[in-house]
């Protein structure tokens, strides 16, 4: 049984840091760095170039809050003031907020630009791994998150891409083309790898006009861009070129529900991209319709997950386990900073568990609707570098109520924590505010939980299952796709599929495992990418 998108789909891009020269590995939110140095200080607006600036003291953010450089008109909160009162108004609300805000380095706000300041206001710390401490720190305009967060609409193909090798010679493939989208009716699929961007060679050009071009393809500020796409596809069939226009397309959060007929009873596959609001009404169909099937068994397929909205995590994470598990049993406990140990800064509300949800919450559907439940005590995550925070949620918290999760796939991303977007002057801020942790009190996974067939005694974050690469050369949902193929074996055999057992030559590319950040230079160019690669708590 195969059930229909719930809306016409249009994935926003999600892709690793692509680098002009050099470099490489993972991360996200970030375009090719170009071939110059990063930019220096300096102000914009009205900003002043000197200040009152007093190294370690700290006013309220509120003496701040919505003094801009660039006021907004209509009912707005904007009043008329200058780069610096932004500045102030960030300084201010990272000292408060920021989970790590003892590490940040306190400097003059008068003398950067509001974005370049705000890239300093966050820990340059490492994890025990040797990755940033902090590799989520980003920014959105205000309309497109409202939008992108609420409705799923951005600017865009309708392509999920993934950046196998940053530096050239770039692998830049197609992991996931959205029904209906721009991508998808301009010829785009999975597995194709782009070869060159309107005349430009996206795999070996490192000057940094063709990195500009380049990045001008890849990650359209608008809709009504057109650019051309030279592809390799799959299979060596011959190259194709196609051009696409991007346009204002709506997410599917929830493009795929299966129900797969095997030996051990019908096992149920479920496509989950991203946590937006729409997710909520998605997912209770999804799961009825799987009820319905009487399903064994699930598979959900997280590997393409950002993250986004808590709650949804919560709601999906009973309605895998259902009441018998999860009812009364915490889902995640948030602890923000030192300087707020009983309450909720954001909210003013007194700190407590977060339990599972039983009911739906209001996003898309009424609040206070009994949620449907598949009553099951294990779940097979499918899993890359890309599932991240909330979803990598959904595995803390169902493991906190002993619901057995089998993960096939790569290590996620590593990101048990989250924040309140908040807005300032037409700019909406992302900072880690707060840690998580599950019914069992464990929340440290900064590395990733990481696919292993055996776990190691002293590594908390291994999980139980097999590390499977991404494999482009088959539709997602197929059963001999291999992570899918991977998952179908251990339900019938308890146990990962032989070392080249998997459909042959079916691995082409596959997600790297580690990830990297950009450097000063490749922040200076960075072009934010509509994805949503956090936990996001709801005021």
């Amino acid at each position: 049984m195969r059930t229909a998108p719930h809306t016409l789909a249009a994935a926003a891009f999600t892709a690793f840091v692509l680098a002009g020269c050099g470099g490489g590995g993972g991360g996200s939110n970030a375009a090719i760095p170009g071939a110059g140095t990063g930019s220096g200080g300096g102000t914009s607006g009205g900003g002043a170039t000197t200040s009152d600036f007093d190294r370690g003291e700290f006013s309220n953010p509120s003496v701040f809050k919505d003094f801009c450089a660039v006021p907004r008109g209509g009912s707005r909160p904007d009043v008329a003031g200058t780069t610096e009162d932004e500045n102030d108004w960030l300084r201010a609300w990272s000292h408060d907020l920021y989970l790590w805000y003892d590490e940040i380095q306190d400097e003059d706000p008068a003398a950067y630009t509001t974005a370049d300041y705000f890239d300093l206001m966050k820990t340059f710390a490492t994890t025990p791994s040797g990755a940033p401490k902090d590799q989520f720190h980003f920014t959105f305009d205000t309309d497109e998150w409202e939008r992108l967060s609420q409705t799923g609409v951005s600017a865009g193909y309708g392509l999920e891409l993934a950046i196998i090798r940053a530096s050239a010679p770039r692998e830049i493939v197609v992991a996931f083309v959205e029904p209906n989208s721009p991508a998808a009716t301009s010829g785009f699929a999975r597995g194709d790898e782009i070869i060159r961007i309107d005349g430009v060679d996206a795999v070996n050009d490192g000057t940094q006009a063709g990195v500009d071009a380049i990045n001008g393809g890849l990650f359209p500020g608008a809709a009504g861009e057109t650019h051309s796409f030279e592809l390799a596809p799959t299979g060596g069939a011959p190259n194709k070129t196609v051009s696409v226009t991007s346009a204002d397309v709506t997410t599917d959060p929830v493009p795929l529900v299966d129900v797969i007929n095997t030996a051990s009873g019908p096992v149920g596959y479920l496509l989950f991209n991203t946590h937006i609001a729409t997710a909520e009404e998605a997912l209770v169909d999804a799961v009825d319709s799987l009820v319905a099937a009487n399903i064994t068994d699930l598979v959900l397929d997280l590997r393409y997950n950002g993250g986004g909205f808590l709650d949804i995590a919560n709601e999906l994470a009973f309605m895998i386990a259902g009441p018998a598990a999860a009812q009364g049993r915490v889902f995640d406990e948030i602890l923000f900073n030192d300087k707020h140990p009983t309450t909720n800064p954001v909210t003013g509300q007194a700190l407590a568990p977060d339990f599972f949800h039983t009911e739906t919450q209001g996003f898309t559907l009424a609040a206070g609707q009994p949620l449907p439940s598949l009553n099951l005590n294990r779940v097979f995550i499918l899993s890359g570098a890309g599932t991240c925070s909330a979803s990598e949620s959904i595995i803390n918290g169902l493991r906190g109520i002993d619901v057995e999760v089998v993960m096939i796939g790569d290590t996620t991303c590593g990101k048990p924590y989250g924040f309140y977007a908040t807005d300032n002057c037409g700019t909406t801020y992302f900072t880690i505010q707060f840690s998580g942790s599950n019914d069992k009190g464990f929340g440290d996974y900064a590395d990733g939980f990481t696919p292993i067939e055996t776990p190691r005694n002293g590594f908390p974050a291994d999980v139980t299952g097999c590390p499977v690469g991404d494999d482009f050369t088959v539709p997602l949902g197929d059963p001999g796709e291999n992570q899918l193929q991977a998952a179908l074996s251990y339900i019938e055999n308890g146990s990962c599929p032989a070392s080249g057992s998997l459909a042959a030559g079916s691995v082409r590319k596959q997600l790297p495992g580690s990830r990297a950040t950009t450097s000063a230079a490749a922040a200076s160019n960075a072009l934010r990418v509509p994805s949503i690669p956090g936990a996001i708590k709801r005021r």
